[in-house]
């Protein structure tokens, strides 16, 4: 019988999935979606008092705004396995339509509705991480219309590329993760460009400008790292060692993230920053977003020591180019994606990726001596 677009046939056979894969998706999936208040949490601590609600407005209102609209034709441009170009999908699955129980694009042992509403939460995070550009002057209402036409026309195409079986960058080899592409860099040069549209705030709030409540940028970030571990150990798509083996990677490039950033501040001002360790924190998080699934524990140690002191650095890009990146949305999110992409290219591993056992022919970068890899990968992130 035909329910609402969906073809349900009595006694569907479940049993070529895994229900433990399935119920660890579905808790990492619920994981991911705790990133939303934490997002929230960390910009409104980090703005100033007055603006601290309208940013745990519009991190809510977006996550609300991009469900609908993967719901609507966000998971068809991505995923549809139809479609006839590498570069967006077609409207194959449009409302969900034939989308139930076969198995996943990301794995043969999870359903493909799993698999949506998985991907899901990764725009809606992507959608909330946007929603840092429009800090202390962007309006509620032009926001939410941005989000979903930013989602249509530039999430949707970078996810096809990276993930959607026809996309380019997918039949390239590019290995990225967990969204190096889609999520880092496209949220923070999108976060970038909407600041820059939107203009500077008066000179004169920006003298002497602090976070309002260092204790909120400290609880969201901890709730950030807390659903990030859901985020890239749930990019397994399965209760597998190499699930564990991105979750450790994140704890370590987080935690010499943190530290770096840290240290680096307090070579300057001589005091230790909470904000500086929860920045370095995200910093390393970001860069393990896209590389945690393929690199041994010693390089994410190396990657998150480089990334956070070049994010670091990179906060002061927004100064040479006069762009009022409130809260520094290219330096930790586009610069720490791309770090993490190149890393990829050095540091992936045959022997980290075949641990899902899904992914046994898959070739690393320069330690399997796939010296080509390292390009690709700075192609991608380019583009």
């Amino acid at each position: 019988m035909t329910l609402s677009g969906f073809s349900l046939i009595a006694g569907r056979d479940a049993s070529q999935f895994d229900r433990g894969d399935v119920s660890f998706i579905i808790v990492a999936g619920a994981m991911v979606s705790f990133m939303m208040p934490g997002l929230a949490f960390l910009y409104s601590g980090l703005a100033r008092r007055k603006s601290a609600l309208s940013l745990i407005w519009a991190v809510s209102a977006s996550n609300a705004v991009c469900i609908f609209q993967w719901y609507f034709w966000g998971y068809s441009l991505a995923f549809s396995p139809t479609a006839t170009n590498g570069f967006i999908g077609n409207l194959a699955n449009f409302g969900l339509i034939n989308v139930l129980g076969d198995p996943s694009p990301g794995s043969p042992l999870i359903p493909d509705l799993l698999y949506s509403f998985y991907q899901m939460e990764f725009a809606c995070v992507t959608a909330g991480i946007l929603m840092g550009g429009i800090a202390e002057r962007g309006r509620l209402l032009p926001a939410m219309v941005f989000t979903f036409l930013w989602l249509t026309l530039v999430y949707c195409p970078l996810a096809c590329w990276a993930w959607n079986i026809n996309g380019w960058g997918f039949k390239w080899g590019v290995l990225d993760y967990a969204g190096g592409g889609p999520v880092e860099i496209g949220s923070g040069v999108g976060g970038l460009a909407y600041a820059w549209v939107l203009g500077r705030r008066q000179e004169k709030e920006l003298l002497n400008f602090r976070p309002h409540n260092v204790s909120m940028v400290n609880l969201g970030t901890f709730i950030l790292w807390f659903g990030w571990l859901g985020f890239n150990g749930g990019s397994a798509f399965g209760a597998n060692l190499r699930a564990i083996m991105a979750i450790w990677n994140s704890m370590l490039a987080a935690a010499f993230g943190g530290i770096v950033w840290c240290l680096l501040d307090y070579r300057l001002e001589r005091k230790y920053s909470m904000v500086g360790f929860c920045s370095g924190t995200i910093a390393g998080l970001v860069a393990a977003t896209p590389a945690s699934g393929y690199i041994p524990p010693w390089a994410a140690v190396i990657m998150g020591i480089v990334t956070s002191a070049v994010c670091n650095y990179a906060t002061k890009a927004k100064f040479f180019f006069k762009i009022d990146d409130a809260l520094d949305l290219f330096a930790e999110h586009a610069v720490g994606g791309v770090i993490g992409l190149l890393a990829n290219g050095l540091f992936a591993s045959h022997n980290i990726i075949a641990l899902d056992g899904v992914n046994v022919n898959v070739n690393g970068g320069w330690l399997d001596r796939n010296y080509k890899q390292l390009y690709i990968q700075f192609a991608y992130s380019s583009t």
